[in-house]
C-alpha cells in the first residue's frame, strides 16, 4: 500500500520584494541636470568625499583622549579642543555635500504628496527667499568675524590650548560659500524643470555609463559559438 507523500513545506524566508525596506522612506526631488549643477555637484562631492574622513579622526582623537584619561591619568586639552574643531569642520562643510545629495532632513510632511512640478517650485521659492537670505546674512556677519581673530591673533584662552583660532573660524565662510554654491546648483535643476532654461543635460552616472559600456558597441556573437556540436558539424 502506497501512502501518499504530503506536499513539501517551505522554510524559506519571504521573498525580498516583500521585506521591509528603508526605500519608501528616502524621499528625493528627481530634478533635472544642468551643466551647471553637473561641475558644481562634482567638485562639492569630491570635497564631501575628503571632508568624510574628518569623522574617522575624530573618533580616533576620542578614544585617544579617554585613554590618556582614565589609563594613564593624564588628560590633553589639545585633544579636547580638536575635538570640537574637527566636529566643527566635518559639520560645516558637510552641509554642502548632503544638501547636494537631497539628504537632508526634510519637515513638510506634505512634500511628498505634491507633483514634481509643485515640488519644484517649493525648492525655487525655498532656496530664493529662505536660504540664500539666511546665506548672505551669515556670511556678511562671518567676514569680521574671521578678520578680527587674524588682527587680534586669538587662541584658545586655556592653558596648553590650540593657537590661531581664525583657522576654525574661517571654516564657517568656507562652508557658507559651498552650501550657497550647491543651492545656486539646485537652483538651476529647478528652474531647468519649470522654465527649460538652463538646458537640462543627461544625469552625470548616466553619462558615464554610456560612456564607458563598449557592449552596445560590440557585434553579437554568433549562436554557433557558444554551441560545443556546432563545430563537430
Amino acid at each position: 500500500m502506497n501512502a501518499q507523500a504530503s506536499p513539501p513545506t517551505s522554510t524559506d524566508p519571504k521573498p525580498s520584494s516583500e521585506a521591509v525596506g528603508l526605500e519608501p522612506l528616502v524621499h528625493h526631488t528627481a530634478l533635472p541636470h544642468t551643466r551647471v549643477s553637473v561641475a558644481v555637484d562634482r567638485v562639492i562631492r569630491r570635497i564631501g568625499d575628503a571632508v568624510s574622513w574628518v569623522w574617522a579622526a575624530l573618533l580616533a582623537i576620542i578614544v585617544l583622549n579617554v585613554v590618556m584619561r582614565y589609563l594613564f591619568g593624564e588628560g590633553r586639552i589639545e585633544f579636547e579642543e580638536l575635538q570640537w574643531h574637527l566636529y566643527s569642520v566635518g559639520f560645516l562643510l558637510g552641509l554642502s555635500y548632503v544638501f547636494e545629495c537631497d539628504e537632508h532632513v526634510r519637515v513638510d510632511v506634505l512634500h511628498d504628496r505634491f507633483s514634481l512640478r509643485t515640488q519644484a517650485w517649493i525648492e525655487l521659492y525655498g532656496i530664493l527667499l529662505l536660504l540664500m537670505p539666511f546665506l548672505l546674512l551669515v556670511g556678511i556677519k562671518a567676514i569680521p568675524f574671521v578678520w578680527d581673530a587674524i588682527e587680534t591673533g586669538e587662541r584658545s584662552q586655556a592653558p596648553g590650548g590650540l593657537p590661531a583660532r581664525w583657522i576654525i573660524k574661517a571654516v564657517l565662510p568656507l562652508g557658507i560659500l559651498m552650501l550657497a554654491a550647491a543651492a545656486l546648483s539646485r537652483l538651476t535643476r529647478a528652474s531647468s524643470l519649470l522654465f527649460d532654461a538652463p538646458q537640462a543635460v543627461p544625469a552625470p552616472h548616466v553619462a558615464a555609463a554610456d560612456a564607458s559600456d563598449p557592449a552596445d558597441d560590440a557585434p553579437a556573437a554568433p549562436d554557433d559559438a557558444s554551441d560545443p556540436t556546432a563545430a563537430k558539424e
